[in-house]
Formats: C-alpha cells, structure tokens, sequence
C-alpha cells in the first residue's frame, strides 16, 4: 500500500474520530448512549464483513460478542482490573484465544454449512452460560462503572467517557480493517469469493485465509462486547443468543462489504429504527425493521458502501463540466 493511501485512511479516520467527539459532547444524553452500543455492536459486524468479502457469512458471531463481554465482565468483578482500555483488548484477545481452535475447522465450510456450524458453536456457548451459576446463570451479572488510566468519571459523567474511548477503539480498528481490506491479502479475499480455485493455483491457502479473516472477526467481536457490556452495565447469555447473532449480520448485509464507514453508519441506523420502532410501534417493531431492510435490499442490493461507487460518476461529470 502507497504512503499516499496510509496518510487517506489515516486522515480520514482522524476527522472522522473528531466529528464523533464533537457530536458526542453536543448530542443528548439518551442519543450518546445509543450510539455507543451502535459503534459497539458495529464493531461486530465490522468482522462479518471482513469474512464476507471472502464468501461466507458467520450467523454466530454472538460467541464472540459474548466471550468478550464475559471476559471483560470477569476482569471486572474478580480481578479488579476497571481500566476500559485494559478491559477492551481483554476482550478482544478472549475472544481471539476462543475462536482460533475452531478457525481451522469452520475454514474448510463455505455457504449455509459455515453459516450452520457458527450458530451451532455460539448456541452451544449460550447452553453453557444458562446453566452455569457461577457466572449468574440466565439472570447475568452487573458490570459498574469503569475508569480511564485510574480516573473514573464524575457522576454522571460515564456515558460521555465511554463514548470517547469507544469512538477511539472504534476509529483505530475501522483504520486498520480498511488497511487489512486494501493489503495483498485483503485484496485476495476478494479472489476467494469469486474463484477460490484459481487463487490455490496463485499458490495461496483459501483455507487459511479463511481462517485467519475469522479470527480477526472474533477479536473485533471480543472488543465490542466488552465496550457494548461496559456501556449497558450488565451482561448475560442472550448475548450469544441467536437473535443477537442475527442483528449483526442484518448490520452486515445492510452496509455492504464496500466500506468500513457504512459498516458503523448501518449499526446506528439500526439502533435508532429499533428504537424508535419499538417506542412507537411496540407490538410490531421487529417488522418496520424488516422492511426496513427489505427496501434497502430492493434500491441497494449491495448494501449503504455501494452509495459511494454510485455517486463517484456524477462527480466525474460535475468536475468535467466545471473544468469545461
């Protein structure tokens, strides 16, 4: 990758980490804490996209939003550790050390079989949980407020701080996907999905490349449940259940595999259309986000990401008709 193509990612990342600081400290109260479980959440679904661009979609990834949030949650109440940064990347690699045994295995499966074994291994995870007291069992446990390099937050300043650290995590790790996306084997990812053959004959490993894709998805999952369990302040085991393994792929069909910003701009979406939905139409919610979904479908199948493609010719034509 070019210098000039770090220093795009890194800009962008940059202003883009800015206007989310600055929305944050303008935003009301109930808005900042919706958009952190989005970005959070977001991140989950920012590693599904990673493993579709190499043609399969995990409908379980609600194990490792919960291995994280569970780690997280456990560094908390029995080690003592209460530093978000410190609970974040404990999540993220609880999450990694638990997927990696299966990456291989889940490598050699494409389609429905891929899809299948995923949700088999996060259901498995929420059997686990319901029946394991020393964790709380069904009821969960609570999580209270976290601190930042030792400091924690004036009263009722914790929202807004772990809305900050979550924009933080969350613009660094969308910086690095969208380099990992744009690198060699980002790009080949890309291969796999559409030839894996000729990409074995080019002398690379789809089965491993797979693999890896899907452990990097699990260490983005393991980040966002552990800021998504800080945020809400409570953890249990519908956080690998399948309905929340559901919501993350419906973030990831809904964005697209064209950009890591729509990724984020999905998840917010949907937190706001659940939220609105379900305050005004309580009974029926669950269907305003189907159609929902059913129309972006219809007028952009490829997802919010293809938006840019689409617009990137009418520019052309408005900057050839100023220059004329």
């Amino acid at each position: 990758m070019s210098n000039r193509s770090l220093r795009r990612v890194a800009m962008t990342s940059a202003g883009a980490l800015a206007l989310l600081l600055l929305a944050g400290f303008l935003a009301p109260r109930w808005l900042v804490s919706l958009a952190t479980m989005a970005l959070a959440n977001g991140l989950v679904s920012m590693g599904i996209v990673v493993m579709m661009r190499s043609g399969v979609v995990p409908f379980g990834q609600g194990l490792v939003f919960a291995a994280g949030g569970y780690a997280a949650a456990l560094a908390f109440n029995k080690l003592g550790v209460t530093d978000v940064l410190a609970l974040s990347a404990f999540g993220g690699v609880a999450a990694f050390l638990l997927a990696a045994p299966f990456a291989p295995l889940l490598a050699r499966y494409r389609g429905i079989f891929f899809a299948m074994l995923t949700l088999a291994l996060s259901m498995v995870l929420y059997g686990v949980l319901v029946k394991t007291e020393a964790l709380g069992g069904s009821d969960g446990f609570n999580v209270s407020r976290p601190s930042l390099f030792g400091q924690r937050a004036v009263d009722g300043g914790t929202p807004l701080l772990l809305w900050c650290v979550t924009a933080t995590i969350t613009c660094v790790l969308a910086a690095l996907v969208r380099l990992y996306c744009d690198s060699a084997r980002g790009l080949l990812s890309l291969a796999v999905r559409e030839n894996e053959l000729r990409v074995e004959y080019l002398g690379m490993s789809t089965a491993n490349l797979v693999a890896w894709n899907y452990a990097l998805a699990a260490f983005l999952g393991g980040v966002g449940g552990a800021l998504g369990v800080l945020a809400l302040g409570h953890i249990d085991p519908s956080f690998s259940y399948w309905t929340t393994s559901g919501e993350f792929v419906f973030v990831a069909i809904l964005a697209g595999h064209h950009s890591v910003i729509a990724v984020l701009t999905a998840s917010f979406l949907l937190e706001l259309v659940r939220s609105f939905s379900s305050a005004y139409f309580p009974n029926t919610w669950q269907l305003v986000l189907g159609l929902f979904l059913l129309l972006v479908i219809r007028f952009l199948p490829d997802g919010l990401g293809s938006l840019s493609d689409r617009l990137r010719p009418l520019r052309r034509a408005a900057i050839r008709r100023d220059m004329t």
